[in-house]
This record gives structure tokens, C-alpha cells and sequence, in this order.
């Protein structure tokens, strides 16, 4: 017999090894199995009877709380609270993140032949990235556990949330970023914000390794993506998506892949809620990668996903320059669980995409953009048809890295002129001679 009600209440979790299985009764300070040190994932093992109803009623109360004013119903994540951690209300951290737009392309949409292709820009959240989500859940269990101290390595995004979350809840932040390696508005927001910058002469992937020293020998409680609560956060997309989509399932989600725990969380949100009986088809969640950051490609076409192959990460789409991704594990497994693709993409087809994007009205940040580039690529193949839906992520809003548009192609920024309407009025001439 079920343990569940059909008036739905928040149930108690377990973490268990996304490798070998095993459930921690405790984790550790990395958030890695006692067992074969992988990665940890947060399960719910009360749902595995769920009645129908308390699915059902689920749908019900998110939408009533839509409505509501206080702040853990105003935010995109804890508004979905029956399907995260237990945490009492007093601990929850929220600057109403989520709550992210759902926008139709036009221009793209005819040129791609795909009448149902829609953005889902999480640029639009509180620190302008979809970290926010993550953070927001992560950080609660910090502050719940009574940490006053909050760390996390970065290419800018999640430091930028991080400091600015810890901020709000009074919290002490360390940050480590690749010297040279940030742009400038990412690392203006964590300064910001409050945060302890260190940067270091390394890349990501090394500030990260150093992080694990720092965090087992500090009593800062860690953000990035190995800590599985924020994963928790950022599986609310897909909640959110469906609601938007009137529990309509797109057959198609397109996802940047960086660091992979994004992608990761968006498929464990579907599988979530197919497993309760809230959807009933999952979609094919894809996942690009730049061409000279593509380790999950390389794995997935050398080895079949059953080993890492790690790279010297390089591209101008900062926010997915790693090399050595932590989540590789969990995105392979949302690559098979969806029968998904991965693909890359060249520096050229991204600015490309990006570009267009702009033309629409719609400004990201670089490796957003990488999801209509590889869409061009899946859409060639015929792995995705015309009549199907396609919902691309959009990670970071355009003005986390405004340097990279004074050095795109193209751009129509004139002069300096003479202040005068005849030099004015001549070069407006010119241009719309070529139009």
C-alpha cells in the first residue's frame, strides 16, 4: 500500500551513487559515494507507490500557488516544493527565480522549416543564468545545515549566483575563477555581490580541483554541480516548461553542455515527472557542445559513454569552456534514458547562431547560442522533423559577455561622424540603399 496521501506533502529523500547505487546515509564534504567516489543524485524512494492522485493534485496546487505572494510560492523552484528536498520555510533562500519566458522564433522557425520552435531563456533569472535555479535549492540546504560560509569554482555564471544568493542569505562566499579566463560582467556581479574572489593561473577544470582541497579543510559548504542539491533546483525547468506547454510534451530540448549539470537536471525532471504519471512521453534531450570544448561529444562517439575522454578545453563561449566535466556521467545517462543526441559546433556557427538569435530580439551569451547551431546540424540529419516541437535552452542573457559582440562580424556600429544632419543623413542613405 502507498505511503503517499493524495493530498501531497514533501517526502523524505535519500542520496544514492549514480554509478554503483549505493545510498549514503551520510555525504561527504564533496558530495562523493563511500563506495567508488562517483557523483551523488538525490532519489525519492516514497514515490515509487504514488497513487494517481497525488499526481493529479500536484498539477492543482502548482497552479493555485501562481497566485500566491509569498516567496517560496512566487519562485519558480520552491513553487514545486512536494518534489524536492524536505526544508523548513525559514531556511529557503529566494530572489523568485525561475519564472523564466517561453518565447516562438519566426525568423529561425521558416529558415529551419520548424513551425513549433520556441526559446526558454533562463537568461532572464535574478543574476541573468539558469544557475539560479540550482543555487537557490543548494544554498537552502546550506543554510540549513547552519553553514555561514559558501564556495564554488567558475567560469562566471555561478559565481555571479553565488555571491548574490549568499548575500541575501546573509552568507559568507569564496570564489575561484581561471585568471583571464572570466568575462567582465561575470566577474563584476560576484564583486558585486560580496563575494571572495580568488582567481587563479589555471582553468576551470584545475580551480575546481584545488576547490576539493579548500572544501576539506574549510568549513565552506560547496555549490557546484558535483552537490546534488542543486540539481534538485535545476530539474525545475522542466517542471516549469510543461506547465507552459499546457503538459503538452515537445519532442525535442536542446541543451548547452558545459560542466553537464544542466542537462542532467533537465532530464531527471522529465524521468521525474513520467515516473509520477505527470507526462506520459519523455523528450529527446540533446546536449552541445563547442568544437573545441567537446568532451561529452568525443565520449559518446569513441567509447559509446562508457569512459571520460578529457580535452584542453578552448572556446569564446566561456560559460561551456571545461574539459573535464563532472556530470558526464548523469548526461550520458539522460542521453540514453531520451534517446537524445550530442553534437558539436564550430566558433563561426555559434556566433552565426547567435546572431540570429539577436535578429529576433533575443539576446544570450555565447554558448546559449550553440543550441540553434547544433538544431541546424540535428535538423540537416533528419533527427529532427518538421511537424515535431523544439524547445532550446537559453543559459545566459547577452550582457554576461557584451566583449564578445564589439569583435562579432557584422555589427552595424558607425562612426565617430560629424554632429551634423547632412553626414547623418547621407550615411542613412548608404544604408538603406543596401536594404
Amino acid at each position: 500500500m502507498s505511503t503517499l496521501p493524495a493530498n501531497p506533502q514533501v517526502v523524505t529523500h535519500e542520496l544514492r551513487c549514480v554509478h554503483c547505487g549505493k545510498v549514503q546515509e551520510t555525504a561527504d564534504r564533496m558530495f562523493r559515494c563511500t563506495q567508488c567516489s562517483e557523483l551523488l543524485e538525490v532519489v525519492y524512494p516514497e514515490w515509487a507507490d504514488a497513487p494517481r492522485e497525488f499526481a493529479l493534485r500536484l498539477k492543482e496546487i502548482w497552479r493555485e500557488r501562481r497566485g500566491s505572494s509569498l516567496p517560496e510560492n512566487a519562485s519558480g523552484v520552491w513553487r514545486f516544493r512536494e518534489l524536492l528536498p524536505q526544508v523548513d520555510r525559514q531556511h529557503i533562500v529566494t530572489m523568485s527565480e525561475g519564472n523564466t519566458p517561453l518565447v516562438p522564433l519566426k525568423k529561425a522557425a521558416r529558415e529551419l522549416r520548424l513551425p513549433n520552435l520556441l526559446v526558454k531563456h533562463q537568461g532572464m533569472n535574478p543574476t541573468g543564468s539558469f544557475k539560479d535555479t540550482g543555487i537557490s535549492a543548494a544554498i537552502t540546504m546550506a543554510r540549513a545545515e547552519g553553514f555561514s560560509w559558501v564556495c564554488c569554482a567558475s567560469t562566471g555564471n555561478t559565481s555571479a549566483s553565488v555571491a548574490a544568493y549568499a548575500a541575501r542569505a546573509e552568507m559568507k562566499s569564496i570564489v575561484l575563477l581561471p585568471a583571464g579566463q572570466v568575462t567582465a560582467g561575470k566577474l563584476a556581479q560576484a564583486l558585486e555581490y560580496g563575494a571572495h574572489v580568488l582567481q587563479l593561473r589555471t582553468d576551470f577544470d584545475s580551480c575546481l580541483k584545488v576547490l576539493h582541497e579548500v572544501v576539506r579543510k574549510f568549513p565552506a559548504y560547496l555549490l557546484n554541480s558535483l552537490n546534488p542539491y542543486r540539481l534538485e533546483g535545476q530539474k525545475t525547468v522542466a517542471f516549469e516548461l510543461m506547465e507552459q506547454l499546457d503538459w503538452r510534451v515537445p519532442e525535442h530540448v536542446v541543451v548547452p553542455g558545459g560542466n553537464l549539470g544542466n542537462s542532467s537536471a533537465l532530464g531527471k525532471g522529465f524521468m521525474e515527472l513520467h515516473n509520477l504519471g505527470l507526462i506520459k512521453l519523455l523528450p529527446k534531450i540533446s546536449i552541445i557542445q563547442a568544437a573545441g570544448a567537446n568532451p561529452l561529444v568525443r565520449t559518446m562517439r569513441e567509447n559509446g559513454g562508457k569512459e571520460l575522454i578529457r580535452v584542453n578545453a578552448e572556446t569564446r563561449a566561456t560559460a561551456i569552456r571545461i574539459g573535464n566535466p563532472a556530470s558526464w556521467r548523469k548526461a550520458v545517462s539522460v542521453l540514453r534514458n531520451t534517446a537524445g543526441a550530442c553534437e558539436e559546433v564550430s566558433e563561426s556557427e555559434i556566433a552565426q547562431a547567435k546572431a540570429e538569435l539577436g535578429a529576433e530580439g533575443i539576446g544570450c551569451e555565447p554558448a546559449s547560442a550553440a543550441t540553434l547551431a547544433g538544431l541546424k546540424k540535428l535538423a540537416a540529419a533528419g533527427f529532427v522533423k518538421a511537424a515535431e516541437t523544439v524547445v532550446l535552452l537559453l543559459t545566459g542573457h547577452m550582457l554576461k559577455d557584451v566583449d564578445y559582440m564589439k569583435q562579432a562580424p557584422g555589427q552595424s556600429l558607425l562612426g565617430p561622424m560629424e554632429a551634423d544632419s547632412d553626414t547623418v543623413i547621407t550615411t542613412l542613405e548608404k544604408i538603406y540603399a543596401r536594404h
